[in-house]
């Protein structure tokens, strides 16, 4: 089966307690974005979804909402000031948080990412949760790191392919059981 073929209803058990709703809304705006970056093959379709698992769990683009990982006083402002996000002005932190299908976040991952597809999302960033914007950064943001991404799914290391996304393992067991889930509804499919 072509990875990209599939169905609302073999999506669905990646993401357990998303709304239907979302996943047929979704799906077309990603499976494009895929299709346009070439990520076709089982592990990349699988890797995708499995990503949107992590980082979103209901499969809708979405802002990053304040936590202990990215709030100490203020809002986001353990982003503030980080030169590796590129937030360089006062502000930053809160401006740029994670959003989108990836969580896209900083500055300059807006600038960078929003030059490649034409849009102005350093200008603004809440562009990055348009269905057809934030499908284009997941694609691309995975295409960027595809080799090393395949070489990690490969050896079943699911903690580096994180990281090379997340920069963590944030989301790891969500995403292990929707990569898992994909790729057995392939395989199941490919048997029919």
């Amino acid at each position: 089966m072509n990875p990209l073929d599939l169905t609302v209803d073999q999506i669905m058990p990646a993401f357990p307690g998303a709304r239907r709703e979302n996943i047929a809304y979704y799906w077309p705006y990603v499976r494009e974005a895929l299709r346009e970056a070439m990520l076709e093959s089982p592990r990349m379709v699988a890797f995708a979804l499995a990503t949107i698992a992590a980082e979103t769990a209901g499969f809708v683009p979405l802002r990053e909402m304040q936590s202990i990982w990215n709030t100490d006083r203020k809002p986001f402002d353990t982003y503030e000031g980080r030169k590796d996000l590129g937030n360089v002005q006062p502000g930053d932190g809160a401006r740029f948080p994670g959003r989108g299908f990836v969580q896209l976040t900083g500055r300059a991952n807006y600038r960078t990412y929003g030059q490649r597809i034409y849009q102005p999302l350093e200008d603004e960033p809440d562009l990055a949760n348009e269905p057809k914007i934030a499908a284009q950064i997941l694609a691309m943001f995975i295409a960027d790191r595809a080799e090393k991404i395949d070489t990690a799914l490969r050896a079943s290391d699911f903690a580096s392919a994180r990281r090379a996304v997340n920069g963590g393992t944030h989301g790891l067991e969500r995403f292990k059981r929707a990569y898992t889930a994909i790729l057995g509804a392939m395989e199941r499919e490919s048997k029919r």
